[in-house]
């Protein structure tokens, strides 16, 4: 069964999420991240990914940017940060994360192949235009979709429903591609080919469904769609 449409997980995937802080820190006047940011970076992106599950389970949804400002933060008070305008500035940016440096090349060949792209994410339809537009790549995707159609963060099944009721395809023949082991096992439960892009190195969940293909990044992801 040829692959008939590729989905991309987006934070994480195509955009690193650590760049919001470390941009700041970078910046005139963020001399207070210094040293913290990446730390910072790391709690910022745990406690975004556990609200979205417990509100999940809590039945008690609110939207990513929501969620993204609450996990905020807590990383913000667990470094001992209280400045406002360093809270605006961080998650302004994270509207402008940098896509990886592979990221428009690998879709650019996707296109040439044919193959319809598109991103399946937590993100809010607002979050992922801005996303896609600083990273100059929004022209690349055919479709942005976003849980919030469902009301429910991944990985609940009815969020990758929405790809195949968009291309009209069957599970088996979607390639998804994400950074997140969780996300991953999630796809693949629900019949996807799972890639995950392991840029750390780190072993795989203890989940019930595997990854079909395991990338060091995405530069191989065209060769692997060609193959079918």
């Amino acid at each position: 069964m040829p692959v008939a449409t590729v989905i991309f997980d987006a934070y994480g995937t195509l955009f690193d999420v650590a760049g919001a802080a470390r941009r700041a820190a970078a910046e005139p006047g963020g001399a207070r991240l210094g040293a913290v940011w990446p730390k910072l970076a790391e709690d910022w992106r745990r406690k975004q990914l556990e609200y979205s599950w417990l509100r999940a389970i809590m039945g008690q949804h609110a939207d990513f940017a929501q969620v993204t400002a609450d996990g905020l933060d807590w990383a913000l008070e667990a470094a001992g940060i209280g400045d406002r305008t360093l809270r605006a500035r961080l998650l302004a940016l994270y509207d402008e994360l940098p896509a990886y440096p592979e990221v428009p090349a690998v879709l650019q060949a996707l296109k040439a192949m044919g193959l319809p792209r598109a991103i399946l994410s937590n993100g809010t339809p607002a979050m992922l235009a801005a996303a896609t537009r600083s990273a100059g790549i929004e022209g690349l995707l055919d479709a942005c979709l976003s849980v919030e159609s469902v009301g429910i963060f991944k990985p609940d099944a009815r969020v990758y429903a929405l790809v195949t009721a968009r291309f009209a395809c069957a599970p088996g023949e979607v390639l998804f591609i994400s950074s997140n082991g969780w996300d991953v096992a999630g796809a693949a439960a629900f019949g996807f080919r799972a890639v995950w892009v392991n840029r750390s190195g780190l072993p795989f969940d203890r989940l019930p469904a595997n990854p079909r293909h395991i990338l060091p990044d995405l530069t191989g992801l065209p060769a692997l769609a060609g193959a079918g």
